[in-house]
Order: C-alpha cells, then sequence, then structure tokens
C-alpha cells in the first residue's frame, strides 16, 4: 500500500503583532512601543510613532559593550515608562553592580537615561546607542510588513532620516563625542563621580523638512488638558481608585482635537492599533464619562454631527466581527442611534441648552435613518440586504426613540409622540417576536435570521436590553424585557458558561464555535459587562451585578488596573489569572470608560440637571465596601457622594438649588 504524501503546512502570512505584554506609553496621536527591557530593537511594533508613522524604530542601549540588565518596568502613567536596569562595571566588588540606568520614556518622543554611580569610586562608562527606523506606517508595521532600516545623516547632535516626503530626527543632550551616520550610532565616554550621577536625554520627532504648507503636523506637545484631574475614588477596597484614576488616565491620553475645531475634543479608540476616530467607541467613551463633565461628549457630538451623512442621516462606521453565527455589523448603525442618547443624557447631566439646540437637527436625522431602516413589524432591520434583526440594535433604537422624544418635547419640537408611538411598536415588535420559551425559563433570542429565524446564542451584548436610557427625574424608561424576563436574563449572565469569573463573556462557553479569545465569540469585553452591572443594579438584581463588578476588578488587578480592550474568557480557577488577548488595544477607550462606568454604577446616580434634582441609588450590597467619589459634575458644578458599607448614600456636594433624592 502506498504511503499518502505529506503535505507540508502552510506557511502563515504576516498578520498583527502580538502587543499583549508590551510596554505601551499613549499621548494620541504619539505613542512609544518596547519590549519589557526597555530596548527598542526594531521587532514588532517596537518604536516610537506620531501621526500613524514610525519615527525611530531602534534604541538600543549599550554600555561597556554589554546591554544593561532591567531590574523593573513599569508606567508611570498613560504617557511615562520607567526601565531601572544595572551593569557591571570592573570596579564592582562582589555581586552587587554599583550602576544602575534609569530610562524614563514618554509617547510624545522623550527619552531621559541617568546613570547613577553608587560605589566609592569614579567609574567611566563608555555609552553607545544604536537608533535606526523604516518610517513605515503603523498599518504597515501592525500587518507585519515592515520596511528595511534607511542609512541616517549625522545632523547636529544626533541622526536624521529621510524617505519619500517623509522625515524624522533624533537628537541628544550633551551632544555625542561621537556620531556614525552609515551605522546609525551616537557614543559618548562619561565618567561618573562616587555618588553622582551623569544624564542623556533624547528627543525623537518629525524632521523639519517632513511638513510643508498647509499640511504641517500639531506640536507633539498640544495635547489637551487635564480633563478629570479632580476625580478620586476612596473607599474600602484601594484598587478601586487605582483603576478610576488609571481608567481616566487612559482615556485623558487618548484625547484628540477636532482638525479645524481644537476646542472639540473626542477619543481614539485604543493605541496601538486604532489611533483614529472610531465613532461607536468614541460615543461610549463620552457616554460613559459623563458623571465627570460634558465637555468630551460635546466635542463628540459636535465632530459627528459634521462627519454625519446629510442626506441619510446616517454616522460613518465600519463592518465589525460580530461572533460566529451572525454576519458582521456596520458599526455606523450603533454610533447613529447611539447618538441620540448620548445627546439626550448630556442634556440630563447639565449640557447647556445653548449646546444642546444646534446638535438637535443631526439627531433628527438620525431618528430618520432609524425609521428608513425600520420594518413593517416595527423593528430595525440591518441596512445590508438579507440583514438579520439583532436584539442588541432593538435595543439601541428604542432607547433612542424613547430619549428623541424626551429632547423634542423639552425644546418645543415637533414630532415626540409619534417617536413614543414607533417606541411602542418596536416593543410590541421585541416582545411577539424575540422572546423564546424553554425549560430553563426562556431567553432572548441574539437576533432574528432570514425569515424570521431566531439564532437562540447567549452573548453579552444582550446587556444591551439592560440599559434602556436616563430620562427625567432619574426615571429609567421601561425597557424592552419585562420583570420577569430581565430576571431571567440577570439569572442567564450570572451562570458560569456566562460569567467567565473574571467578567462577562461575549458568548456563552456552551454554544458551539466558543472560543476564550473570540473577539465577539467568548473574550470578555469590559464596557459591555458595565453595562451588564449598571442595568442589572437598576433592576434590582444586586448579587449578580455584585459578582460581575468582583469579578472585573480581580481582573483589572492583574492587568496592573490597567484594562485592556478584551481579555481571554477561560473559567475562573483558584490561583489563576485572566489571560490577556495577543491583539487587544491597551489602552482603549471603551474599556477605560467601562471601566469608569462600572465604578460609578455603585453610586447608582441618575440627574436630571434642567429638573434640577439627582438621585443616588446605590448598589446596596456594596460589593467593594465603602465608596467616596469626588470631582463628579452634575449641572456643571462639582458633585461627591459616599457610599456606606450598607449601601446607604450621602451626598457631600452639590450644585445649589438642586433637591436631592435617594
Amino acid at each position: 500500500m502506498s504511503t499518502p504524501p505529506v503535505v507540508a503546512p502552510r506557511r502563515a502570512a504576516p498578520g498583527p503583532v502580538p502587543v499583549h505584554d508590551a510596554v505601551i506609553c499613549v499621548a494620541a496621536p504619539a505613542l512609544a512601543v518596547s519590549a519589557q527591557h526597555g530596548q527598542m530593537r526594531g521587532d514588532g511594533l517596537d518604536g516610537f510613532y506620531r501621526d500613524g508613522r514610525r519615527l525611530l524604530s531602534r534604541c538600543e542601549l549599550t554600555v561597556a559593550g554589554a546591554e544593561p540588565v532591567t531590574v523593573q518596568a513599569r508606567l508611570l502613567d498613560a504617557g511615562r515608562a520607567r526601565f531601572l536596569a544595572v551593569v557591571r562595571t570592573p570596579g564592582d566588588r562582589g555581586p552587587d553592580p554599583v550602576v544602575t540606568v534609569e530610562r524614563v520614556r514618554t509617547a510624545e518622543g522623550g527619552e531621559r537615561i541617568t546613570f547613577a554611580n553608587a560605589g566609592p569610586v569614579r567609574v567611566a562608562l563608555p555609552v553607545e546607542i544604536a537608533f535606526g527606523t523604516d518610517l513605515a506606517a503603523l498599518s504597515a508595521v501592525a500587518a507585519g510588513q515592515a520596511g528595511a532600516d534607511l542609512t541616517a545623516g549625522v545632523s547636529g547632535s544626533g541622526l536624521r532620516w529621510s524617505s519619500g516626503g517623509e522625515s524624522a530626527r533624533v537628537t541628544a543632550t550633551p551632544a555625542p563625542d561621537a556620531a556614525l551616520g552609515a551605522s546609525g550610532l551616537l557614543r559618548w565616554d562619561l565618567e561618573v563621580a562616587p555618588g553622582a550621577a551623569r544624564t542623556i536625554e533624547l528627543r525623537v520627532e518629525p524632521a523639519p523638512a517632513a511638513t510643508t504648507a498647509g499640511s504641517a503636523r500639531a506640536p507633539v506637545g498640544d495635547r489637551p488638558p487635564p480633563m478629570w484631574a479632580d476625580a478620586r475614588l476612596e473607599g474600602d477596597d484601594p484598587r478601586a481608585g487605582v483603576l478610576l484614576d488609571a481608567s481616566l488616565g487612559d482615556a485623558q491620553a487618548l484625547l484628540l482635537r477636532a482638525p479645524e475645531h481644537p476646542a472639540d475634543l473626542y477619543v481614539a479608540a485604543g493605541a496601538p492599533w486604532r489611533m483614529g476616530l472610531a465613532p461607536a467607541d468614541a460615543l461610549w467613551a463620552a457616554r460613559m464619562l459623563l458623571p465627570f463633565g460634558t465637555r468630551l461628549a460635546a466635542g463628540t457630538l459636535r465632530m459627528l454631527a459634521r462627519l454625519q451623512d446629510p442626506a441619510t442621516g446616517r454616522v460613518p462606521g465600519v463592518p465589525r466581527h460580530s461572533g460566529p453565527h451572525l454576519p458582521p455589523l456596520d458599526s455606523g448603525v450603533e454610533a447613529t442611534l447611539l447618538f441620540v442618547t448620548v445627546l439626550a443624557e448630556a442634556r440630563r447631566w447639565g449640557l447647556p441648552a445653548r449646546e444642546v439646540e444646534p446638535l438637535l437637527p443631526a439627531a433628527e436625522r438620525c431618528l430618520g435613518w432609524m425609521r428608513a431602516a425600520t420594518t413593517d413589524s416595527g423593528l430595525v432591520v440591518d441596512p445590508s440586504a438579507d440583514g438579520p434583526v439583532r436584539a442588541e440594535v432593538q435595543a439601541y433604537a428604542y432607547r433612542a426613540a424613547v430619549q428623541g422624544a424626551d429632547l423634542l418635547d423639552a425644546h418645543e419640537r415637533s414630532g415626540a409622540d409619534g417617536w413614543r408611538e414607533y417606541a411602542a411598536a418596536l416593543r410590541a415588535g421585541f416582545r411577539r417576536g424575540f422572546w423564546l420559551e424553554d425549560p430553563g425559563g426562556g431567553r432572548p433570542a441574539l437576533a432574528l435570521a432570514a425569515g424570521g429565524r431566531p439564532v437562540p446564542v447567549l452573548s453579552s451584548s444582550l446587556a444591551h436590553l439592560l440599559d434602556t436610557g436616563l430620562l427625567g427625574e432619574g426615571a429609567l424608561a421601561p425597557g424592552l424585557l419585562d420583570k420577569g424576563q430581565t430576571e431571567q436574563l440577570g439569572k442567564l449572565f450570572a451562570a458560569p458558561d456566562m460569567n467567565s469569573g473574571w467578567g462577562l463573556r461575549t458568548m456563552s462557553a456552551k454554544t458551539l464555535g466558543f472560543s476564550p479569545f473570540g473577539h465577539r465569540g467568548g473574550a470578555v469585553r469590559v464596557h459591555e459587562t458595565a453595562l451588564a452591572v449598571s442595568g442589572l443594579a437598576a433592576a434590582g438584581l444586586e448579587k449578580e451585578a455584585s459578582a460581575l463588578v468582583g469579578g472585573v476588578l480581580d481582573a483589572a488587578a492583574e492587568f496592573g488596573l490597567r484594562m485592556p480592550e478584551i481579555y481571554g474568557g477561560e473559567q475562573r480557577s483558584a490561583g489563576g489569572a485572566p489571560c490577556p488577548h495577543p491583539m487587544a488595544c491597551r489602552p482603549a477607550a471603551a474599556a477605560a470608560a467601562g471601566a469608569v462606568h462600572l465604578l460609578t454604577a455603585l453610586a447608582g446616580m441618575r440627574p436630571d440637571a434642567p429638573g434640577g434634582t439627582v438621585a443616588v441609588r446605590p448598589i446596596s450590597a456594596a460589593p467593594l465596601g465603602a465608596v467616596h467619589l469626588t470631582g463628579l459634575r452634575v449641572a456643571g458644578q462639582p458633585f461627591s457622594v459616599r457610599v456606606s458599607r450598607l449601601g446607604m448614600a450621602m451626598i457631600e456636594e452639590a450644585a445649589p438649588g438642586l433637591r436631592l433624592g435617594t
């Protein structure tokens, strides 16, 4: 019998570069990436980037011909990292090194290298730094398709590279003792006295010739001012305060100014892959950060109103993966419907009428797009041919209709009653078509496929059914599910096939096609887990909400209290840890804002600034013990609240004239 031929496995095509263990500093639109040792070797995504261009890919330090041994790498904040290393010298006596090397790196292209001598004698340190770059686009580097290193030229106290109209340079202070352009090498002969230190400062930036008249880049240092500097969370669990600080710091690092409207701010989707505008992510971040002020929401809404298609009312988006059981969903659908919600809720938090009113026509266009996408059954269908009717889209649409009516009434514009009738019809159509009875108590379908066939898959996207939206006097809109169905969904979310112990899975572990690393097929998405927490708490399902709060905070601790966009949905076990997703953005706008939303849900604030009221309905189970939130903003004024270990709320600071309730 002949032996069948052996077929060699096909070589994988270049693809996204893993970054789960990288040190990433961000100050959008700039970032710096390296491995934990701090050296930039030109491997993977290593380098300094600005405006989507890699300015430097190699920055390799050697001292006396050897690399320092890195003993610690940590982020000082979202935009700065510190690497501490030691070097051996001939003067070392015994095993203890006397020379330390500290590298403090910033996303904006700065690095400060300090050599400290703790020994009793002067040491001579020959220092060399090898540089290189390909000036490649971030998209090419991310796809594993970077180019070859360019040849440097000596320029002043540093080096310079140019290619295809792009240029970059590195400058050094003090000036090097030798500069070798062909080798991309700068060299110093340092002497460090006992107990003293010497410092080399590097600066990486686009060279002046890289800009032309009319296309100058914004200065690297032109960063938005601190947005949430007063925000604090203190409490029994010290991790919660650190997580809030880190999450707001990540959001700050991702802030960008709108082109031609620099006062309008929005967030980039995430680093390193998504350093530009993603409308749905930007809106989610703006909404979840409303407890700390309305400026981000206002800037994001104005930015997207300028990008909105005036003919259809659609906000732009791109296809996003929807898991193994549904075709991709255009994120523009989510963004278009979320636009109305963010405007309505920003108004409730205190966005002044003078800023709301210019955005109402854009909101009305969003509602018009929604009506055009509505079927005779009262449900919103995907705009693609034969597209499914998704549960999450019905949640977006229902909330937009209810809150849109609220907006129109508040500003004496016509159509509010029609949108309330629309919402009632959508609710009736949803209840007819989406609830599936089964021996376990029933469940909502994930979607209705062609011919009305239900897709009976449990997903964290069903958390949107719990997110009904904020109305006047601290009330929440009635949901698409009735009380019993809401309680059943809470029970399903609490089961171990959905609650991984680290957060809510994007798909049940019992479902065909489950993968703990599936972006929509089983991994944990922070912002949807946070929505589930606030929705469950509002429905009185505090046990289920508290379990998710504890799981996410425990996961955050394993990630250094800096949340990634997604992480592995493996089941939690004793002594285990959540698995990082190798391609996840970190920081990511939706994840950072989701962590903030989860923490503020502990207090359960429901403002109505136009009505002059604010209610606070905390999670009485107090899953993190006592918490004290300050630096909040309601009606444009400072607001602070304390929740006791017994789950009782006390408002400590509020705008004059606000009627307070719990």
